[in-house]
This record gives C-alpha cells, structure tokens and sequence, in this order.
C-alpha cells in the first residue's frame, strides 16, 4: 500500500483558490477503519460553505481537508472492519468530519460506517453520486413527509442534484413534483427531468403558480433548500396541515418563523437516516429498488479531474450546474 496520498487540503478560508493539492503521509487504517482507494468525488454544497468558514462547524486550519462522498474500491481494513475487504467496490457517504476525514484525495482511511456496498450495476461516478442527495430527499420525503401517491411537493433548487433526485422519487412513488428553479433557460430541462410543473420565480408570482396547480390547496409538501428571509413567503404554498422540510441554506441570511399555521416544519439533515440503521437499510433498498428499475438515475452535470479542484468548485459556485459535479481521480 502508498505510505502518501494525494489530498485536496486548505490552511486558510476562502474561495476556491484556498484549494491545494498535496501529497500527505496516510498510515494504516486503525481499528474501525477502511483503507480505500478513491477513484470519483461527488461534490457538494457543504463543501464550500466548510471552505469559506460558513457551515455549521469549523475546519480545523491550517491543513482541513474537505469532502465526504466520493466511491472507490477497498485496499485494506483496520480491526473490527473486517466486514469488508480488500476489492470491494465502496461508496463513502456519511457525513463524517471533514477536517480529519476530508475524501478529496486518492486514498483516504474513512470508519467503516461510513462505506456502503456499490453494487456492480453502479460505476464510480455513479457511486459517488448518488447518495448524498437520494439519501436526502427519501429521507425529508418518505421517512419525514410520509409522502404518499398524488401529494403535490414543490421542490426548491430544483436543479440541483438534491431537487432532480426528490423529482425522480416523487414520480417514483406516484406523487406529482412542482419544480421551483430562478433561471428560464433551467424550465425546460425540468420538465425533461420530470417535473410536472416548472416555476421560475424571475417570471412567476410562487404562490399564484403554486394555487394554479394545485386547484388553490398548496402543497403537501414544500421541500426547501434556500431557507432565509423569503421561507415565510416558501412555506405559504403549503397547504393547510402539510409541511415545510429546510434542508439547506442557500441563503445564510436570518429566517422569519413562518405563520401560516397549521403548519408541520422540519430542519432535515441526512444524518436523519445514516444515522439510524433501520432507516438506513430501508433508504438503501429504496435506492437500489429505484436504481434496478431505472425510475432512479443520478444525473451528472459535468466531471473535473482532481488536479483541476479550483475549476470544480468554481463550477460549484456558478450556480450553472444542472445536477452532479464529480472529480475524477487518476491513478
């Protein structure tokens, strides 16, 4: 096994130029750990807010590393791992603390917990983008919205690997997906990805759109990636009873307790299930289920290889992207 890997690190915060790789000393896995060899990375918007110092916890500089989902093939495993070995096709997919653990590299030691199985139908890009945003909105949608055939959700950030992947599980279960996106020229692709009605909010009132579609009941679910002071605005499509799950913080800005009550609100984390084993097992079948069928397929905007990380995440940040941003990793 390599004695060096090489790692994404950055000793200050910052934009994507804070972003450099290097070559670090990596030793055995210890006792609960997984040696893997990582061949893609699925990239997040955690990770930018963790490299310019605005998530919900700090990296430890100088020296963080970066990154949590990323899919590759076992090289060797510490005591008490032993229920992998070497040669598995791996996905890493926990949120495991990315200062230490950061899976923008080669070959990275991760706990085991955090590895599930790649099934053989499932490339590396693939497995490393899948589960982040699946295990996302199964768990906000079925494990927290009880989301049933014919609920209407509207789904902010539509476009995002998150959105298009609560699209599919929507249809996949029979409801009917409202996609909310701000770009005209995203509407369409929308539509193409299974929405059954677009909003853009540049052209269109949100409520006003959201009561045309839904016969003026609102949504059983709005499931929301933006949060700040427009959520009381958001959440008015909820209908009557339903609920507003937030799972993201595109805008950090301060926001209002919505009080268009009887309303259900929900502060999602995927934690929710990874963190849960019978709730990770029954989202892993879902997925699976949903992938053997093809009514669940991740949809990759664009790849990088690792030695381009910088661009990677200034695609990140452009906003531009229509589902998965992955980096590649030569070897």
């Amino acid at each position: 096994m390599p004695t060096h890997a090489r790692a994404v690190l950055f000793h200050e915060l910052g934009g994507p130029d804070v972003l450099k790789l290097e070559e670090v000393p990596i030793g055995a896995p210890e006792a609960g750990e997984v040696r893997v060899r990582v061949h893609a990375i699925g990239l997040n918007r955690a990770e930018v807010l963790f490299r310019s110092g605005d998530y919900y916890y700090q990296p430890t500089l100088p020296g963080s590393r970066l990154g949590f989902e990323a899919a590759g093939t076992v090289e060797a495993v510490g005591l008490g791992a032993e229920s992998f070995a070497p040669g598995d096709a791996v996905s890493i997919l926990s949120d495991q603390e990315m200062s230490r653990h950061g899976v923008y590299a080669d070959h990275v030691n991760v706990p085991a917990h955090a590895l599930v199985r790649r099934p053989a139908m499932m490339d590396a890009v693939a497995g490393a983008a899948v589960w982040t945003a699946y295990l996302t909105a199964y768990g906000a949608l079925v494990e927290v919205g009880r989301l049933q055939p014919g609920d209407r959700v509207l789904i902010t950030a539509a476009s995002s690997s998150v959105g298009l992947a609560a699209i599919q599980i929507a249809n996949h279960l029979g409801a009917i997906p409202i996609a909310v996106t701000r770009s005209p020229a995203k509407s369409k692709r929308l539509s193409l990805a299974g929405a059954a009605h677009v909003i853009t909010t540049e052209a269109d009132d949100l409520l006003s759109q959201v009561h045309a579609v839904t016969d003026g009941q609102g949504a059983a679910i709005v499931f929301d990636a933006v949060a700040g002071p427009t959520l009381a605005q958001t959440a008015t499509a909820v209908a009557a009873g339903g609920s507003l799950i937030v799972y993201g913080w595109l805008d950090a800005r301060p926001a209002p307790l919505p009080l268009n009550w009887p309303l259900n609100i929900h502060g999602f984390a995927v934690d929710f299930v990874t963190g849960v084993p019978a709730r990770m097992a029954r989202a892993q079948a879902f997925v699976e289920a949903g992938l053997r069928a093809g009514t669940l397929k991740p949809v990759i905007d664009s790849t990088f290889d690792l030695t381009d990380i910088v661009q990677a995440h200034r695609h990140l940040e452009s906003n531009q992207q229509f589902g998965k941003t992955v980096v590649k990793v030569q070897h």
